[in-house]
């Protein structure tokens, strides 16, 4: 099967470098987190991956709804993806992953069957899934 879409962004320096597209829509300077020893004020890989979980996330979820004939617009659901680095011994880091998912106007359990259906088709989720725990909070909204 073809290929849909592909990028290329190359890394340099790190998590105190630069990260750059080949197309130079991306073009990102690095910093290591103050949390981890440095001085902030930059983006990192946890970011870029949380944003890019939480975009594609949301996407899968509203595919699956307008599937089932519901009108959906982009304030109708909100995907906050929280991406942590936690440490492992004796020696490295593994990362976690928390989607906190808000819907409008459907039913507690409605917007759950969405999520979950969501977490089985989303190529983030397929791609860390049995490697990374990915905890998911529903919450509805009237």
């Amino acid at each position: 099967m073809a290929t849909t879409y592909s990028t290329r962004v190359t890394a340099s320096g790190g998590r105190r470098g630069e990260v750059r597209s080949d197309d130079g829509i991306l073009d990102l300077k690095l910093a290591m987190p103050k949390e981890m020893g440095g001085l902030g004020g930059a983006t990192n890989p946890e970011q870029l991956f949380a944003a890019g979980y939480a975009a594609c996330f949301q996407s899968a979820t509203m595919f699956l709804m307008r599937g089932k004939d519901i009108k959906v617009d982009n304030d109708m659901i909100e995907v906050a993806a929280t991406v942590g680095l936690d440490p492992v011994e004796p020696v490295g880091f593994t990362l976690t992953v928390t989607l906190d998912v808000t819907i409008k106007g459907l039913p507690q359990e409605t917007a759950e069957g969405f999520v979950e259906a969501a977490h089985q088709m989303c190529p983030y989720s397929k791609a860390i899934r049995g490697n990374v725990p990915v905890t998911l909070n529903v919450r509805t909204v009237a």
